[in-house]
């Protein structure tokens, strides 16, 4: 009976032996993976982004990773990872993408959109509708002009309304609460708009959207060019002119001067003598 269960404990404790090694060189061959995968990892490494980051947005350590990088790494790529948590985005970063720092807000702006506006610039909020926001079509990172319609002060109603340019070439910082560009382009309706300019434009643009009918104008990203305008006002319109605006000198032709003609000479003969007679010739009438 004593040597059965001796027998049975020592099957036993072999069985157990052998599993303990097998396990254990599985264990060993799982941790020595990555130890080997570590090691065949290029020299070159860099800092990405482990996802989509749109504009405004916080980035956070999960939202930075450290790859293999196969070619040269871009200069302007953040190589120490705290120098990028913590700082906001200005502009989208896609996933895999190196950090350029003028991407990033500095450090301590925060997130959101006052992490986007630059230095010395203001962001001035506009209330709009479908005409004044041109149906959903302004969005984030176009260029608009800003028309006013109203009345001069002192001039009453004697021309009707005034329309003129007051700002040029200004960007939109933010269309609603998008910050980011419709990569579909569909056209998005917002009631606010909010413009990025001078802070002497912030008071011009504040005035004329309280005292004026406001207009925004699209233009083309590349057109760059202010353009000297005059205005116009409803009188105008109608082909009248404007009570108060002095009206030019009318320019009339100097009317030519002609010159007489030199007068006639002519011989008459009487017998045998001669003489000479002067004849006026006569002038050409003048046209009127």
């Amino acid at each position: 009976m004593n040597r059965r269960l001796v027998g049975v404990f020592a099957f036993a404790l072999a069985v157990a032996s052998a599993t303990s090694f097998i396990v254990y060189r599985l264990i060993l061959s799982h941790v020595q993976a990555p130890v080997a995968a570590r090691a065949v990892i290029p020299a070159n490494t860099l800092l990405v982004a482990s996802r989509d980051l749109q504009v405004g947005a916080l980035i956070r350590d999960s939202d930075v990773q450290l790859i293999a990088w196969p070619g040269e790494v871009p200069k302007d790529a953040i190589k120490v990872r705290a120098d990028i948590v913590g700082r906001g985005v200005t502009s989208p970063i896609f996933e895999k993408e190196p950090f350029p720092d003028q991407r990033l807000a500095p450090r301590g702006a925060g997130a959101g959109l006052a992490s986007t506006i630059p230095v010395g610039k203001r962001a001035v909020a506009l209330r709009v509708n479908d005409v004044v926001g041109l149906a959903g079509f302004v969005l984030p990172g176009m260029h608009v002009d800003v028309l006013i319609a109203g009345s001069a002060p002192g001039e009453g109603n004697l021309n009707g309304t005034r329309c003129r340019t007051v700002l040029q070439n200004i960007e939109v910082l933010s269309a609603g609460q998008h910050l980011e560009k419709s990569l579909e382009g569909k056209p998005d309706p917002v009631e606010v708009v909010n413009l990025l300019v001078t802070p002497d434009e912030a008071e011009v643009l504040n005035l004329a959207s309280t005292e004026t009918k406001v207009q925004l104008v699209l233009r083309n990203p590349l057109d760059t060019e202010e353009q000297v305008t005059h205005g116009t006002s409803l009188t105008s319109l109608f082909g009248q002119r404007e009570i108060g605006r002095p009206v030019a000198p009318r320019l009339v032709a100097p009317v030519p001067v002609i010159a007489a003609p030199p007068p006639a000479t002519v011989e008459v003969f009487s017998g045998a003598s001669k003489a000479q007679q002067v004849i006026d010739m006569p002038r050409e009438k003048k046209q009127l």
